[in-house]
């Protein structure tokens, strides 16, 4: 048991030391929602093994559900283990009821979403997603990626909104790829919305929806609309009745997308929905940036730099031209991402690479731009920043303040089992 609960703190604790393996693997969504319907429970509280009970098999049908892509991992193995054993301890039938894992939606139709809660506390009742570049994308969790993604893939799949891009590779040679199209779906909601599709095409941005209108629902409502803020250059798409608010742009020939999404909105999806970029990532294959190291010349060139080696050593670290279709050296890179953005963390070292990569001087304004659209939408400031370093940052105080409290509650339950 102590093993289990070693292995549970670890899965909650530390996500971002497993990314890479855990990366189709959904064990650490399953413990976490198994801690958030038990966390209010008490033996004390009458119908205490009943909830419990519930919680534990929805525990276990989420394992089973993720079994698959979880062969071979030893917190899963681990999970499943201690779930058969708390159920015998606790006279948990395997069959019944289970308790509801996914949040429902907002209750008010057509209202502003507000958090329910009433603050943003540890866990923001928003989060941001981000894709930009060749492309860079910033996950939901705030992880930080760079991946090939070549073709269609989803970003958003959830009840209320699909995003998905296609990508095309930007240069011969290169694995990066960047983004020319976006196709937006607003799902039918209550009396809000209709079912809305917006799509945009490189060179090709409209102000308003496939069908020819620019807001869903009532006129009065106005509960999806359409912002045109630069012609043909920018747009914003607000949802107010899920508290969607998403920015599209098109910067030299391609396209950048900033998304600010209510966590409860972001979370009301289904294991038929589980591939999604903005809530676990590119898949482990689909990466560039494997373990910190970024492949800056043609597929089998020897000249590799990990991102922190870029101001470390400095101009002149032996990278010389990436290809016949980039003028700029490390320096110049450098010098010109500089220009826009004075600091050094992941949106410089991004404008860097894209830069080294296809030698196309916008993607300097599209990381700047990805920088200042991020700034506007994503709900913690302390989180803005993100800089990358030759060893593991250490967990933020905060993270680490809830990961003691998800053990002590871990701690608190198995100790009435």
């Amino acid at each position: 048991m102590a093993v289990l609960l070693m292995l549970l703190f670890v899965t909650i604790c530390f996500p971002g030391q497993c990314q890479l393996q855990l990366s189709q693997c959904h064990i650490q969504r399953c413990t976490t929602d198994f801690v958030s319907l038990t966390a209010h429970l008490s033996p004390s509280l009458e119908g205490f093994s009943g909830e419990f009970c519930k919680a534990l098999r929805a525990y276990s049908a989420c394992t089973q559900r993720t079994a698959k892509s979880c062969r071979g991992n030893l917190v899963f193995h681990s999970a499943t283990l201690g779930i058969s054993d708390l159920m015998s301890q606790r006279n948990c039938s395997k069959e019944g009821p289970t308790s509801s894992s996914r949040p429902e939606a907002p209750a008010e139709p057509c209202a502003r979403w507000r958090d329910p809660r009433g603050g943003e506390g540890a866990h923001p009742a928003h989060l941001f997603c981000g894709l930009f570049g060749d492309p860079h994308l910033r996950t939901f969790r705030d992880h930080f990626q760079t991946c090939k993604v070549k073709g269609a893939w989803p970003l958003i799949d959830n009840n209320f909104l699909s995003v998905q891009v296609t990508n095309v590779p930007v240069v011969p040679g290169s694995l990066a790829t960047a983004t020319i199209k976006i196709t937006m779906i607003f799902k039918p909601y209550q009396d809000c919305t209709d079912q809305k599709v917006y799509q945009v095409v490189t060179d090709d941005l409209p102000a308003a929806f496939t069908d020819g209108t620019v807001s869903g629902g009532s006129s009065s409502g106005r509960s999806l609309w359409i912002a045109e803020r630069s012609p043909g250059r920018h747009v914003e798409i607000h949802a107010d009745y899920i508290g969607v608010t998403i920015i599209v742009r098109q910067l030299g020939r391609y396209l950048t997308l900033a998304a600010r999404v209510p966590r409860e909105v972001a979370m009301a999806y289904d294991d038929t929905q589980d591939l999604q970029l903005c809530m676990d990532g590119c898949p482990a294959g689909e990466r560039i940036d494997l373990e910190g190291w970024l492949p800056l010349l043609a597929p089998g060139s020897p000249h590799h730099m990990p991102w922190h080696q870029y101001w470390q050593q400095g101009p002149g670290a032996g990278l010389g031209h990436p290809g016949p279709w980039s003028s700029f050296t490390l320096e110049s890179a450098m010098t010109a991402c500089q220009e826009l953005l004075e600091v050094r963390d992941i949106y410089f070292h991004s404008c860097v690479f894209d830069l080294l990569t296809t030698g196309d001087a916008n993607f300097t304004s599209t990381a700047y731009n990805a920088l200042k659209d991020m700034e506007t939408l994503h709900p913690v400031r302390e989180r803005w920043r993100i800089f990358l370093r030759s060893e593991s940052p250490a967990p933020h105080p905060l993270h680490l303040k809830l990961c003691l409290l998800y053990t002590l509650i871990l701690v608190f339950l198995l100790d009435f089992c």
